[in-house]
């Protein structure tokens, strides 16, 4: 099926690299004009470009989620080219968490950072680009969350707090909108390990004792992951296409996992 998305207009948070350039790259390929939001400014025009070429359409806003002032501006400026906002895809974060060994190593700064990412950029997406997507008469607001937003891990506390927040806050809003019959569905997407840069930003040795390498996320997929890899980038991008287009049009308030199984349970692989 092609042209899932075509004619309408989607922003994409944290839009310049990993998850986020494949949401990118498959809206565009399905036929809508994307938003490219991020405060990458070399990688950010590099794939509007990149887009534009293949015959898509993309524009770069350079864009901190956590400053209300900029979020004013990029919807006015939306509504300004475009008249409309019918997806949004809240994909900007961060995984401070992931690389302190214990809560008690993690320092308050470190945590307000991430919630003011993973939390409040979250918050002001939804606070900003609401008012313009009723205006629209519908749309899909996509969250992205984590499986640490569905279970706890050792040394994932800080973060895991952040993506469980984000869990509950689009079920509040799906409630919201529902209750407003403004046509907007709202959800969250659950990635497991995904073979993306953010792995390379984890600092060297803060996973234990002993572990100096940087992580690989294949090797530590082969041990958890019941289907025995790393997922990728495209394959979240598929599953936030399918709640942005008219596929999911009854789906709302829902979690739409994609960990390779690990939030089902455990497997023993045969050697």
């Amino acid at each position: 099926m092609e042209g899932q998305v075509e004619g309408k207009v989607a922003l994409v948070t944290g839009g310049a690299s990993g998850i986020g350039e494949a949401i990118v790259e498959l809206f565009a390929r399905e036929g809508a004009t994307v938003v490219i939001s991020d405060i990458d400014e070399l990688r950010g025009p590099d794939l509007a470009q990149r887009v534009t070429k293949a015959g898509g359409k993309a524009i770069f806003l350079e864009q901190d989620v956590t400053s209300e002032e900029r979020w004013i501006e990029i919807v006015a400026e939306i509504a300004k080219r475009y008249g409309r906002l019918d997806i949004m895809v809240s994909n900007a974060g961060i995984g401070i968490g992931i690389a302190v060994p214990s809560i008690v190593d993690m320092t308050l700064s470190d945590w307000r950072k991430q919630n003011a990412i993973n939390l409040d950029g979250v918050f002001l997406s939804v606070k900003h680009c609401l008012p313009l997507m009723r205006k629209t008469g519908g749309g899909s607001i996509v969250m992205m969350s984590s499986l640490a937003g569905l279970r706890g891990a050792p040394g994932l506390s800080a973060y895991s707090a952040t993506k469980g927040g984000v869990r509950l806050f689009a079920k509040s809003i799906a409630m919201e909108c529902a209750a407003a019959g403004d046509g907007i569905r709202v959800n969250s997407v659950h990635p497991g390990i995904i073979d993306t840069p953010i792995w390379g930003k984890i600092p060297t040795g803060a996973t234990g004792a002993g572990q100096n390498a940087p992580i690989d996320p294949e090797e530590r997929a082969r041990l958890v992951a019941p289907l025995g890899r790393a997922g990728h980038a495209a394959e979240i991008a598929s599953g936030v296409l399918y709640l942005a287009s008219d596929a999911s049009r009854y789906v709302t308030g829902s979690e739409l996992v994609i960990d390779g199984g690990m939030n089902a349970g455990g497997v023993s692989r045969r050697q």
